[in-house]
């Protein structure tokens, strides 16, 4: 019997990617809701309850709303909005940060997508954190580069505009108040004692994106050097088929230079380690509408019905 999938917003960039990921698959039966209706609450309510599994692609009101519009107590929701990353009940979607992480996703009826800033800071910060590597009371500093297609269909279409201010065409520094809205999950997910310092670059490109922390190795617990770091990433994310440590000699690397849209398309996640003895930049590399969006909605949802988790991904 095929899983009967709804996308509740399957008309936004997240949306979009997730549908398309359902091509050429033959074990899922998506349920469409005619255009008119996408704003109908009763027919979201009818499909809803009639999925097994419904994808929430909406802003974080709309998505609680849809939640509470829930009463079959056998659908599962994955929600990609900002609205339950750190509720209490819901699963964070991020399997490859520990076993505990994985089995919550699988045995979940409630599943939180992260971010895709969070996510390429977690996948640095927390094995650190929970390693007791990096020191919790550590002031930890973050900054990205991305491209525009995170900002949604407005931002998509501003930056599409042939009429669009110069100031376009270079990267943008926002979230100036540092009050950006994936900062509580950086902060709640890896245990910080405090919030991040958060800098984040919107450029001129349409997906992919880089994460990077900057740490002082003396602080670290024991002197941790680029390749004493690389080891212990390799040896966290070993087995993990979406994550990948880059090699000292890794071409990009050698380069010296680590591009925004390296991993455009992908739906995997690289971590490079880079620095001296003194100083490292730990960084994440991949698509944010991939491992930073539908890639890791389509990944939990592959884990919740028990087939490989890569399954419809590109990687």
């Amino acid at each position: 019997m095929k899983t009967k999938i709804f996308i509740d917003g399957s008309e936004g960039t997240t949306g979009l990617r997730i549908d398309e990921r359902f091509r050429g698959r033959d074990d899922v039966e998506l349920l469409k809701i005619d255009s008119e209706k996408r704003k109908d609450r009763d027919e979201r309510k009818r499909l809803i309850n009639a999925s097994d599994i419904t994808f929430l692609c909406l802003p974080d009101e709309a998505a609680r709303e849809s939640v509470s519009l829930v009463e079959n107590e056998d659908v599962c929701v994955i929600d990609t909005s900002t609205a339950h990353r750190t509720e209490k009940g819901w699963a964070y979607g991020f399997p490859e940060l520990s076993k505990e992480h994985r089995e919550n996703i699988i045995h979940g009826k409630r599943i939180a997508v992260p971010g895709c800033h969070a996510t390429g800071f977690i996948s640095l910060v927390y094995p650190l954190v929970s390693s007791g590597i990096l020191p919790a009371s550590y002031p930890v500093s973050s900054f990205s580069i991305t491209g525009y297609s995170g900002g949604g269909k407005k931002t998509i279409a501003a930056y599409a505009d042939g009429g669009r201010p110069e100031s376009y065409q270079s990267g943008r520094e926002y979230a100036l108040t540092q009050r950006h809205k994936h900062l509580k999950e950086m902060h709640q997910i890896t245990g910080l004692d405090r919030t991040p310092l958060f800098s984040p670059i919107i450029d001129d490109y349409y997906s992919g994106m880089v994460v990077s922390v900057p740490l002082y190795t003396e602080f670290l617990k024991g002197k941790k050097e680029p390749g004493q770091l690389q080891g212990f990433f390799e040896k966290y994310y070993a087995g993990q088929r979406l994550i990948q440590i880059a090699a000292p000699d890794d071409e990009t690397v050698a380069e010296g230079y680590l591009p925004g849209n390296g991993l455009s398309g992908w739906d995997g996640l690289k971590i490079y380690v880079t620095g001296n003895e003194d100083r490292v930049v730990l960084s994440a590399q991949f698509d944010n509408l991939g491992k930073g969006a539908s890639g890791a909605a389509i990944q939990c949802m592959n884990l919740v019905l028990g087939c490989g988790e890569d399954k419809g991904l590109h990687l």
